[in-house]
């Protein structure tokens, strides 16, 4: 089957259904930056956190520490891909979408409202990890969902530029935390900041997360999920069925997933760290070069996606891949110079090239698989390749630089993950041009 799935119904006017798709838009872009904004703050506060919650031991473990409780997060992400694509694939993608964005909001605010180590000993990084556990379990189902409810809304032939533009914002809000932090540490003292400034940016995530679980509400389920439904093709146990029927998909998506990831989190989790303590910037610079760099992130990453539109998801997921593997560790080298300009411009030589790939990445896996177990299969497989290779970014930058003495060597890492995606994509079919309603969900 092939064609615009369409996002209406004939009888609706051009006015009503672009103002329903302004709708869809909105509500996943909102709804992209309070998840992501939520579940990043925690890097950005990993320096006061290690002191806080780690305080026996020494700061490079502290540090590695903290980013292992970073890690832990992404435990549950699988599971939270199983429980959250399940679920959407059999109630719809509306409400699950408004679940995650409510449980991500109060396992924040329980972060900023945590004792510390000094209060109440051993159970201070305990209940820290039940926090991260829980946002790992909403995280699962932020991004596949929205992607799958913006798909499937949007006319064919802006699946990539509409995808892109929401996926995007899941860069905007590493910028917010990133600026949020900057500006805290400095009108604060230092006592201030570590007896309860840091706590603020995680309080803020609750009523972030009230806005848009209310403007998640105010849109419709998509019109692909409700023609399977009205065709009675909605899957009893979708990912039975895509294991069975659709595991050549599901490798491609984790592929892709797993590039995306690693590029997403070094960006994002681990470099305002590998400034300040493997370079030795100051922690400003380092705060500004890497919001610079996720900015142009966010741009190309629109650009990507509006490009997959004319030119098909495969040439632009190459295009990026390759850019990526030739430029990560020249980045690396550059950045490392120890400069505000040299970290700007080695953070956005990555960010461009991951930027291209991201564009046409979430609408890519997303049509790879049928309505009907398109949730389940990809939120899985996507959130496995982040946990391998997203959760244990910052984790494995620090600990190949503590173990080789090499500032360069979480870039040969990313080099060798990039080639191997290369040759995956390389196999891949080209799919800007399928229905997102196949055949399977709507007949029997």
């Amino acid at each position: 089957m092939s064609g615009n799935i369409g996002m209406a119904s004939p009888q609706m006017t051009a006015t009503a259904q672009s103002s329903a798709m302004r709708r869809v838009l909105g509500s996943a872009a909102i709804g992209q930056f309070v998840e992501w904004y939520d579940f990043v703050i925690y890097a950005y506060s990993a320096a006061i956190i290690a002191k806080l919650f780690f305080p026996n031991t020494d700061p490079a473990a502290a540090l590695l520490s903290t980013f292992a409780v970073y890690a832990v997060g992404f435990i549950m992400r699988p599971l939270g891909g199983f429980v959250f694509g399940s679920l959407g694939d059999r109630i719809g993608r509306r409400q699950v979408l408004s679940l995650v964005i409510l449980m991500m909001g109060g396992a924040t605010v329980a972060i900023g409202l945590l004792p510390t180590y000094a209060q109440i000993g051993i159970m201070a990084p305990i209940l820290l990890v039940v926090c991260r556990l829980i946002q790992g379990l909403s995280a699962a189902g932020e991004t596949v969902g929205s992607n799958s409810f913006v798909a499937e809304h949007a006319p064919a032939e802006k699946r990539g530029l509409y995808v892109a533009f929401t996926y995007s914002f899941a860069n905007i809000p590493p910028i917010v935390a990133a600026l949020f932090v900057l500006l805290l540490t400095n009108i604060l003292s230092g006592d201030d900041y570590a007896s309860w400034g840091w706590r603020i940016p995680f309080l803020i995530g609750g009523p972030l997360a009230l806005i848009g679980l209310y403007i998640r509400n105010k849109v419709d389920e998509s019109p692909a999920f409700k023609a399977t439904q009205a065709a009675k093709r909605v899957a009893s146990t979708p990912l039975r069925d895509a294991v069975q029927s659709q595991k050549q998909q599901m490798a491609f998506s984790f592929a892709l997933a797993a590039f995306s990831s690693l590029g997403f989190y070094t960006l994002s989790g681990y470099f305002v760290s590998y400034l300040t303590t493997t370079v030795g910037l100051d922690s400003n610079s380092a705060l500004i070069s890497n919001s610079i760099a996720l900015f142009v992130a966010f741009l190309v990453m629109i650009l990507g996606g509006r490009l997959s539109d004319t030119f098909g998801r495969k040439p632009l997921l190459l295009a990026g891949v390759i850019i990526n593997a030739l430029v990560c560790i020249p980045a690396y080298l550059l950045a490392s110079q120890g400069s505000l300009l040299s970290a700007v411009l080695g953070q956005s030589l990555l960010a461009f090239g991951c930027g291209l790939f991201w564009g046409p990445v979430g609408i890519a896996l997303l049509e790879l698989f049928p309505t009907r177990t398109r949730f389940s299969a990809s939120a899985v497989s996507y959130n496995m390749a982040y946990t391998i290779f997203g959760g244990t970014a910052p984790f494995l930058g620090v600990w190949l630089v503590m173990q080789t003495g090499s500032k360069i060597a979480p870039a040969v890492y990313m080099a060798v993950i990039s080639v191997a995606v290369l040759l995956v994509v390389l196999c891949m079919p080209e799919t800007s041009k399928r229905s997102l309603i196949h055949e399977e969900d709507i007949r029997a």
